[in-house]
């Protein structure tokens, strides 16, 4: 079974730093794409960060400086690096890949797959 696992949420202080993990546990076929989206209470949820198979980055403006988003292909996960976070930080963290993988009856699925989410606080 192929799933995206996430780790690393918490609490933190404004300007201190957390490190988001997403593995993609299972066997695939290709990984296109992966991304950080994030959804705070009453809000819709939002692009944070995309990263290409290719290396290719694209951030929100208000995480552009802050965040970095980097994966390691040997290892299928990705990462997102948080820095100097802010109040306005706070929200559930999902990771979101576009995936290939051979499913039991011998078909290539192609598959949009979400993680679990995992709540980032910042407080003072």
């Amino acid at each position: 079974q192929v799933q995206l696992v996430e780790s690393g949420g918490g609490l933190a202080q404004p300007g201190g730093s957390l490190r988001l993990s997403c593995a993609i546990s299972g066997t695939i076929s290709r990984n296109d794409r992966m991304g950080w989206f994030r959804q705070a209470p009453g809000m819709q949820r939002e692009m944070v960060a995309v990263i290409s198979s290719g290396g290719n980055t694209n951030y929100a403006d208000s995480v552009k400086g802050r965040f970095t988003i980097s994966k390691d292909n040997a290892k299928n996960t990705a990462y997102l690096q948080m820095n100097n976070l802010k109040l306005e930080d706070t929200a559930v963290y999902y990771c979101n890949a576009d995936l290939l993988y051979l499913n039991s009856a011998g078909e290539y699925v192609a598959w949009n797959a979400w993680g679990q989410g995992t709540l980032v606080t910042v407080s003072s």
